[in-house]
């Protein structure tokens, strides 16, 4: 798929505008190095002091850039940034997200560099939150800085909000949003924490999977026993743990809990007929990340991967992890578990539905702990908006081609906390590829994908500004 039959206009400067923000691809790259160098895990309560500098360093990049006010404000949890433009209130306002906390490095020892030293190369740039989220972020705001070099102001009024939960459930974002509420007031907002399946394949993704995420803890005995004196003769929680976890799909890759599927709007025969006009290499796919296929049968991988509900296993821990041999039985064993939803599956419901599964699959006798750790709705965003169609337009006049509208398999619950609650439509624009290693080592971003960002940001201002007010808030047709 890709823009309507309708063509927009190129500004008369659109050369002048872009040539300018090509002079801001070094300064991107050398302040992105910089940004990196700040550790903000935010998962990691070590790393709190580390997230409020990166909170702090957004705010003064912000400024330098044009933004006429930054502030971090405070939630109970990690800072979040707000910095905002506003050149004249009759103009359309648009709202960008994004987020400055960071996934934690493990394993460590797998990065060719260490993870908060970046490492240019090859038109890579390598470091955790290059791609997730940091250079989209700067994308933003340096392509803000070379508008105001060409022209002085900006098209629209400009206001970013940039969390630093993401990575950590977004636990506060939802009461951040509603507190400043009359502060984030927009007609669109542009979330860039998204991607495109290939360099020369520009995508918008008009949909992401929700998720809930939970931690399954199983107790099998008041305490540690040596295995030479109870071996044999009492349940292994490692052994019952993995039982339970192996039982939660069949051998088509369906997930079992009974119920889990009552919900999940299906694919109509024209979506699936669409979305496998999406091109995508599926072996090309898999082979960037050495994995091996598995899943859902009855389903294509591109389905699968951004249609369908999954349930995962995350991590597993117990017993003697030390160097060396300690001959004991545990008594507890865990796990994080972690599932992606679609349309109509309700995170609630899902949780319930899982953790009634656990506890029946557990021996008599044996403890099972079900919690909740974080969840997200899943979204979709209607492909015939205006403000999407301006966004196809203005990705179409940079890649030379229309872009395809896509399904992502990954979850951004922010997404659904902004439509909510400011009642907007929300463009998701990113520009991240499938070989980036987000969440894994050797993070990386292509530079050329950031450069070819700010350039459609340059355009697309533009086209809501046309658009206007009344435009942006306008029903799809």
């Amino acid at each position: 798929m890709g823009p309507r039959a309708r063509l927009w206009p190129v500004s008369a400067d659109a050369e002048a505008l872009a040539s300018v923000i090509s002079t801001r691809e070094r300064p991107l790259v050398e302040g992105l190095k910089r940004w990196v160098e700040i550790p903000s895990v935010s998962t990691d309560p070590d790393r709190s002091d580390d997230v409020q500098r990166s909170a702090e360093f957004l705010r003064a990049y912000a400024l330098a850039c044009g933004m006429t006010t930054a502030e971090v404000w405070l939630t109970a949890g990690h800072p979040t940034v707000f910095a905002e433009r506003i050149e004249d209130p009759a103009l359309p306002t648009v709202l960008v997200y994004g987020h400055h906390d960071v996934q934690p490095v493990d394993p460590i020892e797998e990065w060719e560099l260490a993870p908060f030293q970046a490492l240019e190369r090859d038109g890579l740039l390598l470091g955790r939150g290059t791609a997730d989220d940091k250079g989209h972020i700067l994308m933003h705001l340096e392509a803000v800085r070379g508008i105001l070099e060409v022209r002085g102001r900006l098209p629209v009024n400009l206001k970013l909000i940039a969390e630093g939960e993401e990575e950590d459930g977004s636990e506060h974002f939802a009461a951040t949003v509603q507190a400043h509420r009359d502060r984030l007031a927009c007609d669109v907002a542009v979330i860039s924490d998204t991607g495109m399946l290939a360099e020369e394949v520009p995508c918008l993704t008009v949909a992401l999977r929700g998720m809930a995420y939970w931690e399954v803890r199983v107790r099998t005995s008041e305490t540690d026993l040596h295995s030479g004196v109870y071996g044999g003769i009492v349940l292994n929680p490692i052994t019952v743990l993995s039982e339970m976890l192996a039982g939660l799909h069949d051998q088509d890759g369906r997930v079992t809990v009974p119920g889990f599927y009552d919900r999940v709007l299906e694919l109509s025969t024209e979506e699936r007929q669409e979305l496998a006009q999406v091109p995508f290499d599926e072996l090309s796919f898999l082979k960037a990340v050495g994995a091996t296929p598995s899943g859902e049968a009855g389903y294509t991988l591109m389905e699968r991967r951004s249609t369908r509900p999954t349930l995962d296993i995350c991590g597993v821990w117990g017993g003697y992890q030390g160097t060396g041999a300690k001959t004991v039985i545990p008594a507890r064993a865990a796990a994080k578990l972690s599932s992606r939803l679609v349309p109509n599956q309700e995170a609630a419901e899902i949780t319930s539905l899982v953790g009634d599964h656990l506890r029946r699959a557990a021996p008599p006798g044996v403890e099972v702990e079900f919690e909740l750790i974080h969840d997200g709705r899943w979204v979709l965003t209607p492909t015939s908006h205006p403000a999407v169609d301006a966004a196809a337009n203005a990705i179409a006049q940079v890649w030379g081609k229309p872009p395809v509208y896509i399904r992502e398999g990954g979850s951004i619950p922010p997404v659904a906390t902004i439509a909510d609650e400011l009642s907007v439509p929300c463009v998701l624009f990113g520009v991240g590829l499938p070989g980036d290693h987000i969440h894994a080592p050797n993070e990386r971003v292509v530079l050329r994908q950031l450069f070819r960002g700010m350039q459609v940001l340059g355009r697309l201002w533009d086209l809501y500004a046309e658009l206007g007010r009344a435009g942006l808030s306008s029903r799809p047709v």
